[in-house]
């Protein structure tokens, strides 16, 4: 009984399912609407949207609804975005902070402004037009949550945390996600994007003030025995696939360094 127990669903697990089926599919007919534009060399993606303004604003009240409940504490959201608030402190007596390094914090950030602002300027000369910028939101929305689920590359390249409930960064998430809006003005993208930028603040000003809420070595929250993700089971399933694929990639970096050798050695006599 309790094998079964173990199996089943969290309420948080499962509010990520979600997130990730309805992102994929508004990724998927923005992708559409999109290439079909391309096609016809027109762009009406935007134009589309301010039509059908019904739809539009339950996109962006969904959107907004979603980072308005980043600001208070939610039993129903991840760890890794709920340790900021007072009351998930739970002291373990350990007063040694230990955070991952902040080095890294400054060059995803700098990375992700750079990669944005390479999108922007393609933008600003008309190579990419308002319907790609939003496409590119979209595309950040579905990765942000294969980031949770599945693999996240800055857990694994630059913070080296255990896991998402001590991430450093959750709280970046809307902000990085909407950062292509900066370059398609209006009520809708700049009003989500200033509220992304809004709960980063926040979550950058709590680290700050209260460091201890934000390390598993002084905060209990964050302890495995109180996680209600447990996203570890899908990464630790993955864990064998990654693994094959790195030796995979490592066998054929090795077999073309030897065919360069041979082919050099060759040359020589």
């Amino acid at each position: 009984m309790s094998d079964v127990k173990k199996k089943k669903l969290s309420i948080v697990m499962i509010t990520h399912y979600l997130d990730l089926v309805w992102r994929s599919v508004l990724f998927l007919v923005v992708l559409v609407i999109w290439i079909t534009d391309m096609i016809n060399g027109k762009d009406t993606l935007v134009h589309q949207m301010k039509e059908h303004w019904v739809i539009l604003s339950v996109l962006w009240l969904f959107f907004a609804g979603e980072m308005i409940i980043r600001f208070f504490p939610s039993k129903i959201r991840s760890p890794g975005c709920q340790k900021q608030f007072a009351i998930n402190y739970i002291k373990t007596g350990n007063t040694e902070i230990h955070i991952p390094d902040n080095h890294a914090t400054v060059m995803v950030a700098l990375l992700w402004i750079v990669l944005n602002g390479v999108f922007g300027a393609l933008h600003t000369l008309g190579i990419l037009n308002d319907g790609f910028m939003l496409l590119l939101c979209c595309a950040y929305s579905v990765c942000d949550v294969i980031c949770i689920l599945f693999f996240c590359p800055f857990q694994s390249w630059f913070f080296k945390n255990r896991c998402c409930a001590t991430c450093r960064i959750y709280n970046w998430d809307y902000a990085m996600m909407f950062t292509p809006l900066f370059f398609v003005p209006g009520i809708y993208t700049w009003s989500l994007l200033a509220l992304s930028v809004m709960l980063l603040l926040k979550w950058e000003v709590t680290f700050y003030l209260h460091p201890e809420r934000f390390s598993e070595n002084t905060n209990g929250y964050l302890k495995c025995s109180n996680c209600t993700e447990k996203l570890c089971r899908h990464k630790k399933q993955l864990a064998p696939l990654w693994k094959s694929i790195d030796q995979f990639t490592r066998d054929r970096i090795q077999l073309l360094r030897h065919d360069v050798k041979y082919d050099n050695d060759k040359e020589g006599k």
